[in-house]
């Protein structure tokens, strides 16, 4: 268990500084636009990378990989990965309800919860 911790911190490490280079390149790239390219990019980039990786590891029997590449390395990179192969996964399953409704929960509620932070901070520190 601690090995796989350890795994999972290195590769969250790497993921995280791909993902702060590769938004400070697309800013470097196209200058500040009106929608975060940058985040737009590495959201798009990580579910692809995301999906080829758990069906390649899954295909080639090597899924003791999964808690350095696809939980450390692109959990770093984006959640928004791991959101989308949970996504997929209960769509496969045939749960399209329940897809539909993680899906619709997850960005709403998360939405709502960070908009009730930045009120209760703002009202808190004022």
């Amino acid at each position: 268990m601690f090995l796989t911790a350890m795994q999972v911190a290195l590769g969250g490490a790497m993921g995280a500084v791909t993902r702060y280079l590769v938004g400070v390149g697309v800013l470097r790239a196209f200058g500040p636009q009106p929608m975060p390219l940058g985040v737009l990019l590495i959201n798009i980039t990580g579910s692809l990378l995301m999906g080829m990786l758990v069906t390649f590891l899954g295909l080639k029997e090597l899924t003791h990989w999964n808690a350095f590449l696809a939980t450390g390395i692109l959990g770093g990179y984006t959640t928004f990965s791991s959101f989308s192969l949970e996504t997929w996964t209960l769509i496969e399953r045939g749960d399209l309800g329940l897809a539909a409704a993680y899906v619709v929960l997850s960005v709403a509620v998360s939405l709502i919860a960070l908009i009730a932070g930045v009120h209760l901070m703002r009202w808190g520190m004022a």
